[in-house]
């Protein structure tokens, strides 16, 4: 299995395209769009179909062939 790369925010939630643009994984919202509709975008294991899905804290987002990235929210 690949390494996640852990990925801080400064907000609870965050909203997938959001955290995907952020973590410099991908640079538009199209791109999150594309990867939904060919079913390449998986939030904690599972197929995700809405890019704008809130991740919290622990979430773990994996793009088929490309990697994985945990989201870790860094409290005050």
């Amino acid at each position: 299995m690949s390494k996640i790369e852990k990925i801080e925010i400064n907000t609870e939630i965050i909203q997938l395209d959001q955290f995907l643009k952020w973590a410099g994984v991908l640079e538009s919202g199209g791109q999150v769009k594309l990867m939904i509709e060919d079913k390449m975008l998986l939030v904690n294991g599972t197929v995700e179909t809405a890019r704008r899905k809130k991740l919290h804290d622990g979430d773990v987002v994996e793009i088929k062939g490309m990697g994985s990235w945990q989201v870790v929210f860094k409290g005050e």
